[in-house]
């Protein structure tokens, strides 16, 4: 949601949302030193001082950014992990669904950023999306393998580790070629590799 946003229901958005919104966006696109107390407000088209009004200071306001980015993640994978078909049906959904591939991960992008990362605070909420998406991948693939649709030489776990670290090295990749063909190898490789562990019948 951008300043200009109007939520649902008409009202204009509250500063302490567009303060939020806009650190998000600052943070995705500059990193945490890179997002100033002074660009944060900016963007939010807030007075200054609005930001300590809301919150104890830029740290407080980059967690709770953080936190959105980390449970809007989340809750767009469940949704496509929880979803119908096979266990490759749903591992693919994640893998294809649609992307600013050269803008990288907004999660992801923030374990480069050394800040972030020496904060056990700002850091907390980026370890457990990791952690979920690899035993929520870990899970589905376990559950394929549980029905029949995956044969049992396939680890769950190991399966799991390998497609999230092939789609942060494919954003990588992409954002070193300028281009989103680097990403889309990447995640059809990885399928690739899934679908041979198909079992017989269901292949």
């Amino acid at each position: 949601m951008t300043p200009e946003t109007t939520p649902p229901g008409g009202a204009t958005a509250s500063t302490s949302e567009r303060l939020i919104e806009s650190t998000r966006e600052l943070l995705w696109e500059r990193g945490y030193v890179g997002t100033s107390p002074k660009a944060i407000l900016r963007r939010a088209n807030a007075g200054q001082g609005s930001m300590y009004h809301h919150f104890s200071g830029k740290p407080d306001l980059a967690l709770a950014a953080i936190r959105r980015t980390a449970g809007e993640m989340r809750a767009e994978v469940a949704r496509l992990l929880d979803g119908p078909g096979t266990a490759l049906d749903r591992v693919g959904a994640y893998l294809r669904r649609e992307r600013d591939t050269l803008k990288g991960c907004p999660v992801g992008r923030l374990t480069q950023d050394p800040d972030v990362m020496a904060d056990p605070a700002l850091r907390a909420p980026v370890d457990e999306t990791f952690d979920w998406l690899r035993n929520r991948l870990a899970e589905v693939l376990a559950e394929g393998r549980e029905r029949g649709e995956l044969d049992a030489e396939l680890d769950p776990a190991v399966t799991a580790a390998s497609v999230v670290a092939v789609v942060q090295g494919g954003y990588v990749l992409a954002r070193a070629a300028g281009s989103p063909a680097a990403f889309d190898q990447a995640v059809t490789g990885v399928l690739a590799l899934i679908a041979g562990h198909a079992a017989t019948g269901s292949r």
